[in-house]
């Protein structure tokens, strides 16, 4: 990845990499005619097609340990969603000609293979054959979603042809001479969890696409979690802002269990979330606040169990950028924010703009290798002002380089690979973003889960002339005793003055004021 060419630089910033699929509506019926199924799943650089699920066709049972890694070949041929115009897949031997020659297809790589069900279920007996294939960060030919050329990004069509090497004996005979062309469509793990809509906002008339993931009813109030896509998947298929990269992980079961249930909103903006209201770029406003405020408003009054003092918002580059907005506009209506390597420049935040900001909890993640959204110019510059106008909750993941966190993706040294910085949201994705809160180090999601809107008659926290600390009450008076802010503890004494570094009876309360467990 850092060898690449700028152009490949370039569209890796817009967070689009190859992606595979057809019609994905696999019926799973067996017919005589062998066919095959795909398998996507999203994974760190984004969705690539994992495994080939092949139907030997009716008559053709066969049984565990029947099979290997060498018994079929699968070849590939990428095209645009067209199904007819060839992808120009980079050409990995001449760094000069990446991206201007069609490439005609080719092998993938057959990782396992074993007998399982229609779906990919290992099984002792059937007419189903599951073929892992090998995926990974450069791997072009498995990944299954193409840049456009225009700063968006399109579902790729790949087409296979799975050609049998060896017999497989069975005990009605032997199988052998099996090729398969027809595809009956697929699945997109995670994504197909996800539906997709469309609002409209009357006041200026803009639509926005959207895909959202509800969770298990359960006669509960549940939070949202709203995700911004970055630049390069603004368009009309509200599927690609979860795709292009790992958004659609906020539905895993694993991130879901942090909040025990949580709705999941990705907006789709039709261009991108940086086109100012004058057609400037990034300069500090969108043509689309309004109408996205809008639709998280209209999709929040549809979804009566949703508990409006949890609503988060996060986003990543473009998206990050659209979440600082946001916050700084609507200040009162979230929770918390978490903006990933956002390109909200710092010199475009006022300081009336930090004074507002500063009082909703906010966790930025971002990398110091990051050539495209530099964090002296941005996150760090921006979060630095907040810690100075005393933002309370406010917290940062500033990563030297942006590195494979699964130790399945190595360099040719053995360290782990290194991705482009600007992928710094593959931290938040897979919940590895991390800091030291109350002397214990908490992930970015345990930390969001506890977020909430102050319910009570406070207005927050102010700092006194002397740089002390004290909660004003809506009454305009100074709180005493113990205050639950967002989860966090702190002591006010009889004068209404934060206490830190002390004890309050066995209680120890840590140099921020709050109270260590």
């Amino acid at each position: 990845m850092i060898k690449r060419t700028l152009t490949t630089l370039i569209l890796t910033f817009t967070m689009v990499f190859s992606f595979s699929g057809s019609a994905f509506a696999a019926d799973g019926k067996t017919a005589s005619t062998p066919s095959y199924s795909t398998v996507t799943e999203v994974e760190d650089w984004g969705a690539s097609s994992t495994k080939v699920i092949v139907n030997l066709g009716e008559g053709k049972t066969v049984d565990k340990g029947s099979v290997s890694a060498d018994t079929f070949k699968v070849y590939a041929v990428k095209y645009q969603k067209d199904g007819k115009t060839l992808i120009n897949v980079p050409d990995k031997l001449d760094q000069t000609r990446q991206n201007t020659i069609p490439l005609q297809g080719g092998n993938r790589t057959i990782t396992n293979a074993y007998v399982s069900d229609k779906d990919g279920n290992p099984v002792s007996s059937s007419n189903f054959i599951t073929l892992e294939l090998k995926i990974g960060p450069e791997d072009d030919l498995g990944s299954v979603i193409y840049a456009t050329g225009n700063f968006s990004s399109e579902w790729a069509v790949s087409k296979y042809t799975i050609t049998q090497q060896k017999d497989i004996s069975t005990s009605n005979g032997v199988v052998s001479g099996i090729t398969v062309t027809d595809s009956t469509g697929g699945v997109r793990k995670l994504v197909d969890d996800f539906k997709t809509g469309s609002f409209t906002n009357a006041e200026d008339n803009v639509t926005l696409t959207f895909a959202d993931y509800t969770p298990t009813q359960d006669n509960k109030k549940n939070p949202l979690v709203i995700w911004l896509h970055g630049m390069g998947e603004g368009g009309t298929d509200a599927t690609i802002p979860i795709s292009g990269n790992k958004a659609c992980n906020f539905a895993s079961k694993e991130i879901q269990a942090y909040f025990d249930g949580a709705y999941v909103l990705a907006p789709q903006a039709p261009t991108f979330w940086m086109d100012g209201i004058t057609g400037g770029f990034g300069d500090g406003t969108s043509k689309y606040e309004k109408s996205l405020m809008a639709l998280i408003k209209d999709y929040v009054s549809k979804h009566g169990d949703i508990d409006t003092n949890r609503i988060y918002i996060g986003g990543d580059s473009n998206g990050g950028y659209m979440t600082m907005v946001m916050v700084r506009d609507y200040s009162s209506y979230f929770a918390a924010a978490m903006p990933t390597c956002e390109a909200l420049k710092d010199s475009l935040i006022t300081d009336a703009e930090i004074d507002k900001i500063k009082n909703t909890p906010i966790w930025f993640t971002a990398a110091k290798s990051d050539i495209l959204v530099p964090v002296d110019q941005y996150t760090k510059a921006t979060y630095d002002r907040l810690v100075k106008a005393g933002a309370k909750d406010v917290h940062i993941s500033l990563l030297d380089k942006v590195l494979d966190t699964t130790g399945l993706y190595k360099n040719k040294d053995g360290s782990p690979y290194e991705y482009f910085g600007h992928f710094s949201w593959i931290y938040v994705y897979n919940n590895k973003s991390v800091d030291n809160i109350n002397g214990k180090t908490t992930t970015i999601m345990e930390w969001l889960a506890t977020k909430t809107l102050k319910t009570s008659d406070s207005t927050g926290w102010v700092k006194n002339a002397d740089g002390t600390w004290s909660y004003i009450n809506t009454d305009g008076g100074k709180a005493t005793g113990w205050i639950n802010d967002n989860g966090t503890w702190y002591y006010c004494n009889e004068s209404g003055i934060m206490l830190a570094n002390t004890n309050v009876g066995e209680y120890v309360l840590g140099d921020n004021g709050a109270w260590v467990k």
